[in-house]
């Protein structure tokens, strides 16, 4: 198999399977079986548009000016900890996890709060921008669209398996207690991973 094309797969794997308000979205959509199917889509479409203005050149402006890429970096930072001590926050709460509370979204709300997780989240602009587009360029002659194709593979199998997964595991995930470990364990990687790129900004 190509090699970029696993080598794409693998770096964009590495970095999505961290827990995350994009990824817990997508759970609760599937818990609530509302309009998860597009939810799922528009997360790997965002996905794979920021890979290819990655490649297209935006990560190569953002590196050739450092004031940029340490304004990107510590807004991520304080993006991360902000997500993380709000899900920590929320797991002390008994009744704030419940899926099947508060009212039905509909679809356009589903997707506003869906791209509002995906594209005001500095972090995503890291992963997919900076570290995806410049290991794309990065590659040999002709391996580019094979990175990119992989990494885009590897966002929409996560996804998509972010959305069956909720299906299956509905009968447990439903259930508040799940909810309330999966915000700690959301909000203990969160802040692991502002305190990981504080200390490779500093």
């Amino acid at each position: 198999m190509n090699a970029s094309l696993l080598a794409g797969f693998g770096l964009q794997a590495s970095l999505i399977v961290a827990v995350g308000p994009q990824n817990a979205f997508v759970l609760r959509q599937g818990l609530r079986r509302e309009h998860v199917w597009p939810v799922v889509l528009l997360c790997t479409a965002a996905d794979a548009l920021l890979m290819i203005s990655g490649v297209a050149g935006v990560s190569a402006a953002v590196q050739a000016h450092p004031a940029a890429v340490a304004l990107v970096t510590w807004g991520g930072v304080a993006a991360l900890a902000l997500y993380g001590l709000r899900a920590l926050r929320r797991a002390t709460r008994r009744d704030a996890l419940a899926p099947a509370g508060g009212a039905p979204l509909s679809r356009r709300a589903a997707l506003a709060q869906g791209a509002s997780f995906t594209f005001l989240n500095p972090h995503v602009y890291l992963d997919t921008v900076l570290l995806v587009g410049t290991q794309a360029v990065a590659q040999p002659a002709g391996g580019t669209p094979w990175f990119l194709g992989g990494a885009a593979a590897a966002s929409a199998a996560w996804f998509g398996g972010l959305g069956l997964a909720a299906h299956a595991l509905a009968p447990l995930l439903a259930r508040p207690v799940a909810w309330r470990a999966l915000d700690l364990a959301t909000g203990l990687t969160l802040c692991a991973f502002a305190a990981r790129l504080a200390l490779w900004a500093g």
